[in-house]
């Protein structure tokens, strides 16, 4: 099968564009509704983190550490760098007897404009608290305490990439088909759009053990402070808040984006194929329409997906539909 159409731009009535992907929402039977091709391999990028939170929390480790909530958000997030993001992996790792030397995520700029002006202005340069996965390096280096492995915890082999892995191929249900670097020098297992979906129907509908209490935490640590996973102006967190605890939602590189409804008990996976951002955003708000957990008039959709698109005069110049055949 090939990808689906999904989104699309119209302006003066013609189609300029078209934002082309798959799309599967599972339950713990199997697929549920599907779109393009469900076994098409993909990287999760960052859409995953809550699978590559698993071990930390399932360990042990995360209570012997005192984690809290927050904690938890943030091993989860692709944050912006803001000084709430910051100062709390600061304070996390402070807590190890650790700095941000023993990261090994690398460092860029902050998305947070408030935290960009303040690094341009002072002429400081950004360090690893800034890089958006700062949060889920403190979970591999909290994991790593308690499994005693080396400092290079972002290599294939070590201890806490071996984990994760585990943990990967068990909430998918598939052998990783394939490993990438990622962004923040960690590796990044690839599976199908189904398999993907499949594992946040799992965190949807968490069993009654040990894994099934850290899915359910990580989820509702997630729920509980969307401000942390991505911050102000952007789609994980102003969606999430928009669905008031109904969903948990994440976005990954690459136009990939999760869901996880546990009141449905339903997990959801999409890949856009172009990358682009605008067509991942706009189709996780469209299933978050279809499955009646928002609004078309909600700010957040309107935001993502239905309202006009305007120029810098505020003229409308077009609009972002749903093509014929995703959801309406």
């Amino acid at each position: 099968m090939s990808e689906a159409r999904l989104i699309e731009l119209w302006r003066g009535g013609l189609l300029e564009s078209s934002h082309r992907g798959h799309v599967v929402i599972a339950d713990s039977n199997g697929i549920v509704e599907a779109w393009g091709d469900p076994g098409a391999v993909i990287f999760p990028r960052s859409s995953c983190k809550m699978i590559q939170a698993l071990p930390l929390v399932e360990s042990g480790a995360a209570d012997a550490a005192g984690l809290t909530s927050e904690h938890l958000a943030l091993a989860c997030a692709s944050h912006n760098g803001a000084e709430m993001h910051t100062k709390r992996v600061e304070n996390w790792l402070e807590g190890l007897g650790l700095s941000e030397s023993d990261l090994r995520c690398g460092s860029h700029m902050p998305n947070d404009p408030e935290a960009r002006k303040g690094l341009v202005c002072s002429g400081t340069s950004p360090c690893q608290l800034h890089n958006n996965c700062s949060g889920k390096h403190a979970g591999f280096l909290t994991l790593n305490q308690k499994l005693r492995g080396g400092p290079e915890y972002v290599e294939l082999d070590h201890p806490v990439q071996m984990a994760v892995r585990e943990a990967f191929e068990e909430t998918t249900g598939e052998r990783v088909a394939g490993w990438g670097v990622d962004g923040c020098s960690a590796p990044n297992f690839a599976c199908s759009v189904e398999g993907l979906a499949r594992a946040m129907a799992g965190f949807a509908k968490p069993a009654n053990d040990s894994r099934g209490a850290a899915q359910r935490r990580l989820v509702e640590a997630m729920i509980a402070h969307p401000e942390l996973v991505a911050g102000e102006g952007r789609a994980c967190t102003e969606l999430m808040r928009a669905l008031g605890g109904k969903a948990a939602l994440k976005t990954g590189a690459e136009a990939v984006f999760v869901g996880i409804v546990p009141e449905r008990g339903l997990g959801i996976a999409l890949k856009i194929v172009d990358g682009g951002t605008r067509g991942a955003e706009a189709a996780i708000t469209a299933l978050m329409l279809h499955l009646g957990l928002l609004s078309e008039n909600d700010p957040a959709a309107r935001k993502y997906l239905t309202a006009p698109q305007t120029n810098w005069r505020g003229r409308i110049t077009g609009e972002l539909r749903r093509a014929k055949g995703f959801p309406q």
